[in-house]
């Protein structure tokens, strides 16, 4: 089946009718369900029941860093009609609970977010939790993002004067150099020991950040076998565990930490796109829109390329329509189904490698 849209922009408001699109294309489904629609080649009657908004910020003439400024706007404008995104399992709690306290016992934190969102991914506690504890910063996924991306946040941490590694923590790359990183900047621990009369004893460095975004594949390519559970999903990993790494080298694995309570719904939605925060926290239809609509402005990708990646033609630039279209063009109007299929695809990289977040300047 084949839909033509003729729409410039989606302006819907929750419980109202859009004035531009007929109602025939728009889903019978309550506002955040997360079921799949039955099989239909068509989609009901009922008004839309969702907001997705895009406000025009963003236009070719831009420059790239109003480009991502445009982009942050406009997605702190979408959220703002959403259901909050937020996902806090109980092992968490008792997780970060336990955190604290081995902190004490730690010379160096590594602390790994993921490349695509590195601010994000960043817990809002960290600073207050480490104080001047040595710390190194984990960006992985490296193969995940552009070399422009990369530099970009190489020059923004630089400038900040912290120590940053690139790492894919499945082929390994960065591990090496973030033991050897780890041992350095602890040093001084075993010189101290010397000093009063002590043995030496091997670096303590704890591994930490969010869920799914790579710690234990980080340090089972460091030991070179599969010392720690890690799967392609958060929350794999439920309790703390110290490794020891050769005879100069302790590593602790944990938990994924999450705030209780994110404020910043922007950050919630990234989080949910990443796949780097519970499935069940998020309704995969509203989360898959947005991400069309983030790519559509990003030159890197744009609607063109989401378009030659399923072989169908949207004039609209809201993704609720294209989602919506796609369902129609290959699952039988299940939309679900579809926005599954677009976040699944970006996760694998099937538009490409790109990060969903750039430094201010």
């Amino acid at each position: 089946m084949s839909v033509q849209f003729q729409l410039s922009s989606c302006l819907w408001t929750p419980n109202s009718p859009s004035p531009q699109f007929s109602a025939k294309f728009l889903p019978n489904r309550p506002r955040f369900s997360t079921s799949p629609l039955p099989a239909t080649p068509t989609l009901s009657s009922q008004s839309p029941t969702i907001q997705i908004i895009g406000n025009n910020t963003f236009d070719g003439n831009l420059r790239e860093t109003d480009i991502w400024t445009a982009i942050d706007t406009d997605l702190s404008h979408w959220t703002n009609v959403l259901r909050p995104v937020q996902w806090f399992p109980g092992h968490i709690a008792k997780a970060e609970k336990e955190l604290k306290e081995q902190l004490k016992l730690m010379d160096v934190v590594i602390e790994v977010r993921d490349g695509r969102i590195p601010l994000s991914t960043s817990h809002p506690q960290m600073d207050l939790w480490l104080g001047n504890r040595k710390r190194i910063l984990v960006l992985n996924r490296e193969d995940m993002i552009s070399t422009a991306d990369r530099n970009a946040w190489a020059e923004y941490f630089a400038k900040l004067g912290t120590k940053v590694v690139f790492s894919n923590g499945k082929l390994g790359m960065g591990t090496l150099k973030l033991g050897r990183l780890a041992k350095e900047l602890a040093a001084d621990v075993n010189v101290k020991r010397k000093a009063k009369g002590l043995l030496p004893r091997p670096i303590r460095a704890g591994i930490v950040g969010y869920p799914n975004v790579g710690k234990s594949s980080l340090i089972n390519r460091l030991l070179k076998r599969r010392m720690c559970p890690a799967a392609p999903r958060p929350g794999v990993t439920r309790t703390l565990r110290w490794i020891r790494f050769g005879k100069d080298l302790e590593l602790l694995d944990s938990p994924g930490i999450l705030p209780m309570r994110i404020s910043d719904q922007s950050a919630a939605i990234k989080l949910a796109i990443c796949d780097d925060i519970g499935e069940r926290s998020y309704d995969v239809d509203d989360v898959a829109a947005i991400l069309v609509q983030m790519l559509s402005k990003l030159p890197a990708v744009g609607r063109d390329a989401l378009c030659k990646r399923y072989k169908f033609h949207v004039d609209s630039e809201c993704g609720k329509i294209f989602v919506e279209k796609l369902a129609l063009h290959l699952f039988n109007g299940d939309v679900h189904q579809a926005a599954f299929r677009v976040l699944s695809d970006f996760r694998k990289g099937r538009f490409g490698w790109t990060a969903l977040e750039r430094p201010s300047r």
